[in-house]
């Protein structure tokens, strides 16, 4: 069995991934990491084969579908100016 077709290689990968968005910020990795891990699960869980084609498939689709939930979710509304209403200086 090649290490590919393991479960648990697949939820470290996305655990590395994670931990890799907190040192470089930007949202990019977080939606490789939740793929990887949805497809350690599924593996896990049996319901992939260890096909290298299907399971690089799932973790495309995976990361593209977490990516976009998460700029959705994280991310205000493109082009928006920040408006502060109250500085630290003013005394209340």
């Amino acid at each position: 069995m090649a290490i590919w077709q393991e479960w648990w290689v697949w939820i470290t990968a996305g655990g590395i991934l994670a931990i890799l968005e907190l040192i470089l910020p930007g949202q990019v990795l977080l939606g490789f990491a939740a793929g990887a891990v949805l497809t350690g699960l599924l593996l896990a869980a049996g319901i992939l084969g260890a096909s290298w084609p299907v399971l690089l498939f799932v973790f495309a689709m995976a990361s593209l579908a977490a990516w976009w939930v998460f700029r959705r979710v994280f991310r205000g509304r493109a082009g928006d100016p920040k408006i502060w209403h109250t500085d630290i200086n003013d005394n209340p």
